[in-house]
C-alpha cells in the first residue's frame, strides 16, 4: 500500500552559519510569506544547537506570516548549512529533522552557488564565519575547494582573521611583536594580561574569533600588520578562485560579510570576473528543494 504524504503548501529556505540563520516561508507558488532569523547553525558547532535554532527560526517566519495553524507534514525544507559537507554532521542532523513533509540539506556554500548563479554554471567563494568555494562547470561538474572547518582551515574568514589577530596579541604579550593598534584592540576584548589572554583563548570558539574579524579592518589604516593580514587573506581567496576554474570561463561571485569587504584587494584578474548574484543562500536553497519535489513527484498546493 502506498504510504500517505501530505499535500506540500509550505517551501521553506535555510540559510545557516556559525554566525546566524536565517528562514524564507513562501506558500508553494512562490510567493514569500515571512522572514526569520536565529542563532548559529553550524554544524561542526553541534548538531543540536543547529537543530534548535533551524527550528526557531522556521517557527519564527511562520509567526512573521501570522500564520498560526501549520503542520511539519505540510513544508518541504530546503537547507544550506555550514558543515553539512562533513558526512556525519549531515546524517546527524538528517536524523533529528526528519519531522517535515520534504526535507533537503547542502552546504552552505552549495546552496549560495545555486542562488548566486540561478542554478546555472558559475563560481562562488562564500567567506563569512568561514569561507568555502564552489563551482558548477559547464560539463556539469560540482567542484569545492577549501571549507575544511575551523581551526585548521576556511583561510581568508572571519575566525581565521580573528585568529591571527590574536596571535598578533600573543606575539606582543611575549615581546616578539609590536604593540600596535590591532593588539590593543584584541587587549580590549581579550584583556591585557597574558592570565587574561590565555583565559580568553580557552573558552573562545569559531563564533568568537570570527566576532575579532572587524577589529582587523578597523586597524589597517594604522596597523601595517592588520593590513597584511587583510592582504594574505585576500590572496587566500584568490586561491580558491583559481582552483575552482583555472581558466577563468565562468562567473564568480565573491560573497559574504568578510570576501565582500575583501573584494577590492583581489588580484584584478580575479576582480574583472565578478558579477552581481541572481540571488542569496536562502534563494539556492528554495532552488534546492523545489528540484527535490520535483524529482519526487511530490504534490503540492499552489494557492
Amino acid at each position: 500500500m502506498t504510504p500517505y504524504h501530505a499535500i506540500i503548501r509550505y517551501i521553506i529556505g535555510i540559510d545557516g552559519g556559525g554566525t546566524g540563520t536565517r528562514a524564507r516561508l513562501t506558500r508553494a507558488d512562490g510567493e514569500v510569506l515571512g522572514f526569520a532569523e536565529a542563532g548559529p547553525s553550524a554544524l561542526g558547532q553541534g548538531v543540536q544547537q543547529a537543530w534548535k535554532n533551524v527550528s526557531q527560526a522556521i517557527e519564527g517566519s511562520f509567526h512573521a506570516a501570522n500564520v498560526h495553524a501549520w503542520q511539519p507534514a505540510e513544508c518541504a525544507v530546503g537547507l544550506g548549512l555550514a558543515g553539512a559537507i562533513v558526512p556525519k554532521h549531515n546524517r546527524d542532523f538528517m536524523q533529528v529533522a526528519n519531522r517535515f513533509g520534504e526535507i533537503e540539506l547542502a552546504n552552505d556554500g552549495y546552496t549560495a552557488l545555486l542562488g548566486a548563479h540561478g542554478g546555472g554554471p558559475g563560481a562562488i567563494v562564500a567567506a563569512g564565519t568561514g569561507s568555502i568555494g564552489e563551482a558548477l562547470r559547464d560539463d556539469g561538474e560540482h567542484v569545492s575547494v577549501g571549507g575544511w572547518g575551523y581551526p585548521v582551515g576556511d583561510e581568508g574568514s572571519g575566525a581565521w582573521l580573528g585568529m591571527c589577530a590574536v596571535r598578533e596579541a600573543q606575539l606582543a604579550s611575549d615581546g616578539r611583536g609590536p604593540a600596535g593598534p590591532l593588539v590593543h584592540a584584541i587587549r580590549a576584548v581579550a584583556g591585557n594580561s597574558r592570565e587574561a589572554l590565555l583565559a580568553w583563548c580557552e573558552r573562545a570558539g569559531q563564533h568568537a574569533y570570527a566576532a575579532l574579524a572587524p577589529l582587523v579592518f578597523d586597524t589597517e589604516a594604522t596597523d601595517t600588520r592588520s593590513a597584511e593580514w587583510l592582504n594574505d587573506a585576500a590572496r587566500a581567496i584568490d586561491g580558491i578562485v583559481l582552483a575552482l576554474d583555472p581558466d577563468g570561463r565562468l562567473p564568480l561571485v565573491v560573497t559574504g560579510s568578510i570576501g565582500q569587504r575583501l573584494q577590492r584587494r583581489l588580484a584584478p584578474s580575479i576582480r574583472a570576473r565578478l558579477v552581481e548574484p541572481a540571488g542569496d543562500a536562502i534563494d539556492g536553497a528554495l532552488h534546492l528543494i523545489r528540484a527535490r519535489l520535483e524529482e519526487t513527484g511530490r504534490r503540492f498546493d499552489g494557492r
